[in-house]
């Protein structure tokens, strides 16, 4: 659920699929039909490809590594193709979200990227925007909300995201007080 269904990908517009509603506007607006070049340009370096996509992956840059992968896609994603489901959970994974015993940072004094101001919700989605007025979408089981009283902790009022997990689709948001967890959060699509 982090991304949007891969079934029946070829020939489909970018950003095109009804059921995903966290698409970038960049990608919802470039204009790509998903074809073996496009997705072997998007495998290769999505954000060269599409300047200021939300996807958060760097790319593969060997190029018989993509074409495996490619290989895969279509057989495992054309239609009647049988339909296999991963669960995720477990420890596999675990590190980039346990951390590595580093320290935890100063959340009185962030660089703006990591200072909320607002906080939107709709259907599954959170759109946090921060204080360098750039948003960014985050299913709802990708974005964790604590809080940190302590003397290191956010302001009240100025809540922090700190990304979590290793693939840049997490985050938390950090609070100073549960309470104004529900205050800073608005319903609205």
């Amino acid at each position: 659920m982090t991304g949007p269904s891969l079934a029946n990908l070829w020939g489909r517009k970018a950003g095109g699929l009804s059921s995903f509603e966290r698409y970038s506007d960049a990608l919802k607006s470039s204009g790509i039909i998903w074809d073996d070049r496009a997705l072997d340009g998007w495998l290769t370096d999505p954000q060269r490809m599409v300047p200021d996509n939300d996807m958060p992956f760097e790319g593969i840059k060997d190029a018989g590594v993509r074409a495996d992968l490619l290989a895969f896609l279509k057989e495992a994603t054309k239609p009647g193709a049988p339909q296999q489901t991963t669960q995720q959970g477990g420890m596999k994974g675990m590190g980039g979200m346990m951390g590595g015993g580093g320290h935890d940072p100063n959340l009185k004094s962030l660089e703006p990227a990591k200072r909320v101001k607002a906080i939107t919700y709709c259907h599954d989605t959170y759109r946090v925007t921060t204080a360098d007025g750039k948003t960014r979408p985050f299913w709802e089981r990708n974005l964790r909300f604590m809080t940190d009283s302590s003397q290191d902790g956010p302001e009240k009022g100025a809540p922090a995201i700190m990304p979590a997990g290793m693939m840049g689709d997490r985050a938390a948001v950090i609070f100073a007080a549960p309470e104004e967890i529900t205050k800073m959060i608005e319903a609205r699509c």
